[in-house]
């Protein structure tokens, strides 16, 4: 039997561990068909996609507000889709705004519904996990503590590791990845990942910058490197780095970047997790919009907002948020994490016990065989 597999994914993150467990499926179940909502990734695997996530890129409450119709419209048509096509399993990656709907809409239709990634509710809604379960078959977990979270609200989760330990791995040794970047093989490098969507990068690179600049009197020893997200125009970083000849901008090397750095600067979000998988000193940062924060601010129900610092159930990485993302901030940090050695040897041993904590690698392997047992059975 030829299986239907709808898959929504609406964030580069999501493109990535949707990617791993779309070729897991196809090696579990060959000839299945799979569409839906997500990037590059996934379609370079065959998916065939209604919308691409840099369509569904939003970045607060007020950014999600001022595309509402645009969200309407994507539901509706995915709604359409599930109606025409009939797919057999609905796999939800994260994004709990548009996917939570469609889980309910599925439900509806008689359609199993996988929800893989899970949304952090625990962290802004933890009184919308009942509702949850109503409208969700099974649960594929990536947080250690989420799967009995879920189990005692009544939700069918498995704890199935992280996907982040079969990805995340370098292609370069340092001397490859410097000389490669026309780096500086004696001095510091600095590496800022200012995010996946445009609005990041706009609001957090400039600090990032200065924050470096600011640095460069006391410690001409130092470069920086910016990871450019696939999905970001490149006009957007030129715009902000310009006049800045020593900086260097560079596309399709994240892992690199993170591996060789000796130090990152990191918008809150996937990308610190997979920096803390390479034990490099980090600082996490994130800005949105005024409105935005103070909504959050009323949600939000945990003291750190940087996963990393959720898994380690303490703060082991440094958060600037809001309006305390300044670079008169920043850089006395960044100062202090590469070049006092105790204070970079305590958190590289921190980030190493992250890693023990994500499980094994197989997690796209695990969920796939979920995936493929509910549409056996």
């Amino acid at each position: 039997m030829n299986y239907k597999v709808m898959i929504v994914a609406g964030e580069a993150s999501g493109d990535l561990h949707a990617s791993g467990l779309v070729r897991e499926i196809q090696k579990q179940a060959p000839g299945v068909e799979i569409f839906g909502v997500g990037g590059d990734r996934m379609r370079e695997l065959g998916v065939s996609l209604f919308y691409h996530i840099s369509e569904m890129s939003v970045l607060g409450f007020v950014d999600v507000l001022k595309q509402i119709r645009f969200f309407k419209k994507v539901y509706r048509e995915l709604v359409a889709v599930m109606d025409k096509d009939k797919p057999n399993l609905l796999i939800l990656i994260d994004y709990p705004g548009l996917n939570l709907k469609l889980a309910r809409a599925a439900r509806k239709r008689g359609i199993e519904v996988l929800y893989y990634i899970a949304p952090q509710v625990w962290a802004w809604g933890a009184g919308r996990i009942k509702k949850m379960a109503q409208c969700i078959d099974k649960m594929a977990v990536i947080i250690p503590f989420e799967e009995k979270l879920y189990r005692d609200a009544g939700l069918d989760a498995t704890f199935v590791g992280h996907p982040l330990l079969e990805s995340v791995k370098s292609s370069l040794n340092k001397k490859e990845f410097l000389t490669q970047n026309g780096l500086d093989s004696t001095k510091k490098t600095i590496g800022l990942l200012p995010g996946s969507r445009h609005l990041e990068v706009k609001r957090l690179l400039p600090e990032m910058l200065l924050a470096v600049e600011k640095l460069g009197p006391d410690f001409p020893g130092i470069q920086a490197i910016i990871g450019q997200a696939d999905v970001v125009d490149e006009s957007v970083y030129r715009q902000i780095v310009a006049g800045q000849s020593s900086v260097k901008l560079v596309k399709k090397s994240t892992y690199n970047i993170m591996k060789h750095s000796d130090l990152l600067v990191v918008a809150s979000g996937t990308a610190t997790l997979e920096s803390a998988l390479f034990a490099t000193p980090l600082i996490i940062v994130y800005k949105v919009d005024p409105v935005s924060y103070f909504i959050g601010r009323q949600l939000v129900k945990i003291d750190s907002i940087g996963l990393v610092n959720v898994i380690a159930e303490k703060k082991i990485v440094p958060e600037f948020i809001q309006g305390q993302l300044r670079a008169s901030n920043l850089a006395p940090e960044m100062k202090k994490l590469l070049f006092e050695q105790d204070v970079r040897d305590q958190m590289k041993s921190d980030l190493q016990k992250i890693r023990e904590k994500l499980g094994k690698p197989g997690a796209s392997a695990r969920t796939a065989k979920m995936a493929v047992d509910m549409m056996n059975s």
